[in-house]
């Protein structure tokens, strides 16, 4: 488990980045990862499983309960389910259900999903480090770190995709870009 934040900025050499813009950077290396990461996992799947996991992405009651139905029936009475809707008290229901149906999908049909994850970030991190001078220089001359499309866009080039994979996010809040 990861987090993006101040020390994960420290950890690439970015501790002098302004502080106005380090959670605009770290909502995009977020957002890359996540977009290369559903890219990885994409690789190779039929489209019957693109549709299953689509359900999760899309919050479909209908496909969710189906797929609950046919793969894990009991899921309500899991200690696990228990927890993140007790943890998530006030989010709907079908919320709940997207992010542990997603969790559990990617369990069962991409169990290398927390490798993944590691390796993607391993190369944005090094992507980020081997750019690191341009993006403070970009960044202490008024430019955006992150995000503008310039040399400075984090060190992170984007590699295709419209982004609409959302798997990245399915199962680790962690990462999620923390306010310090």
């Amino acid at each position: 488990m990861f987090k993006l934040d101040d020390k994960f900025l420290e950890e690439l050499g970015l501790a002098a980045l302004p502080p106005e813009q380090k959670q605009a950077f770290l909502q995009h290396i977020y957002s890359e990862l996540e977009m290369r990461v559903g890219e990885k996992l994409t690789e190779g799947m039929s489209d019957e499983l693109l549709d299953e996991f689509g359900y999760f992405v899309d919050m479909n009651m209908d496909g969710m309960n189906k797929w609950f139905g046919e793969n894990l029936p009991d899921y309500a009475d899991r200690d696990d389910f228990k927890q993140l809707k007790d943890a998530n008290a006030e989010a709907p229901e079908a919320a709940v259900m997207s992010e542990y149906g997603a969790m559990k999908w990617l369990q069962l049909n991409r169990p290398d999903y927390p490798q993944v994850v590691a390796a993607v970030l391993e190369e944005i991190k090094n992507e980020i480090r081997s750019n690191k001078d341009a993006i403070l220089e970009g960044a202490a001359s008024g430019g955006a770190p992150a995000g503008d499309g310039s040399s400075t866009d984090a060190g992170v080039e984007q590699v295709g995709g419209d982004g609409s994979d959302d798997a990245a996010s399915s199962s680790d809040d962690s990462a999620q870009p923390q306010d310090e």
